[in-house]
């Protein structure tokens, strides 16, 4: 019977990183978009503009949105040490992220239907008053925006790799209140034309002009989320650096390398090498020490006794 602790043999799992802050912000923007919403939907409605009414509909869409980012938030933290997760919770706010992108579709394809419908059935607006909603709501967006853009960091790179620590969860919200921003300045432009040279036709068009930026951000924000929550979110150049470095080493040959994000900021990795001089695990975990990404590494070592092991093209 096996009588040694195992506590030095024993992978952390825990790849959640909490910031209370950017939780805590994300918060404060959900209740001032939540008021901003219903002023712009009131108002949208009773003067008649589109793009302000197309506004309001969109913040109540961010609302749903930072609903998810919060729970994403809380769920992970809750659940940062439950063994049923094989990676930890680390993979939370990537699903958040994506969960938002996809609200961001939604409400680019509802602007864009709702603003060509506009071109066949246009209404009276009333500029003056729609204008004067469409600047609070914009001046709301800007204070959301400077909440969320201290943690929304895009400048972090990791050693030998040009992976970002950002958290897709809070860029997701971020995006959300960009997206806000544009639709508020965007109304207010189609307002002030509008109200100087009576041109109503703005007012749909710039709901379809922020339907397609939006669209843009949206499928940027899948594109990211949805291959880290695939395990495709790892370049070829970073596998090509961790083969390098163990192959380097006596007559090593990598026979199999999988290398995947646990988190945003975190990768792990399973690696099958052949030698005919095999050394201790940790000798090969000390060689990737300076990939500073990889927290879970699970090394194979197959000792070739044969002549030749390697196949002629593949020999130094």
């Amino acid at each position: 019977m096996h009588i040694h602790k195992l506590d030095q043999w024993h992978h952390p799992h825990d790849f959640f990183r909490h910031d209370e802050k950017n939780e805590k912000n994300t918060r404060k923007v959900m209740g001032l978009t939540a008021v901003t919403m219903v002023v712009e939907i009131i108002a949208g409605a009773g003067f008649g503009s589109m793009a302000l009414l197309a506004d309001g509909w969109h913040m109540g869409t961010h609302v749903a949105a930072f609903m998810i980012t919060l729970f994403a938030y809380r769920y992970s933290r809750k659940h940062a040490d439950n063994p049923d997760f094989s990676f930890g919770t680390g993979k939370i706010n990537l699903l958040g992220g994506f969960a938002s992108a996809v609200a961001l579709s939604v409400v680019a394809l509802i602007m864009a239907i709702e603003s060509v419908g506009r071109f066949f059935a246009p209404v009276e607006i009333h500029y003056g008053q729609s204008m004067l909603v469409a600047v609070l709501g914009l001046a709301v967006n800007i204070s959301c925006a400077l909440l969320l853009h201290g943690g929304h960091d895009h400048h972090q790179h990791s050693h030998a790799s040009h992976h970002h620590h950002e958290d897709h969860n809070l860029k997701a919200a971020y995006f959300h209140v960009l997206a806000d921003a544009l639709t508020s300045l965007l109304a207010i432009i189609a307002l002030l034309f509008g109200s100087l040279y009576g041109w109503w036709a703005l007012d749909p068009l710039m709901g379809i002009v922020g339907a397609l930026v939006i669209s843009r951000w949206a499928w940027g924000l899948l594109r990211d989320s949805s291959a880290s929550l695939l395990d495709a979110g790892v370049d070829a150049e970073y596998r090509q650096q961790v083969q390098q470095v163990i192959e380097a080493d006596a007559d090593n040959r990598v026979s199999d390398l999988h290398v995947w994000k646990v988190s945003p900021q975190h990768l792990a990795a399973i690696i099958t090498l052949v030698t005919h001089y095999p050394k201790p695990i940790g000798k090969y975990k000390k060689l990737l020490s300076g990939f500073e990404q990889l927290k879970h590494i699970t090394i194979e070592v197959i000792h070739c006794k044969e002549e030749p092991c390697f196949p002629l093209e593949q020999t130094r």
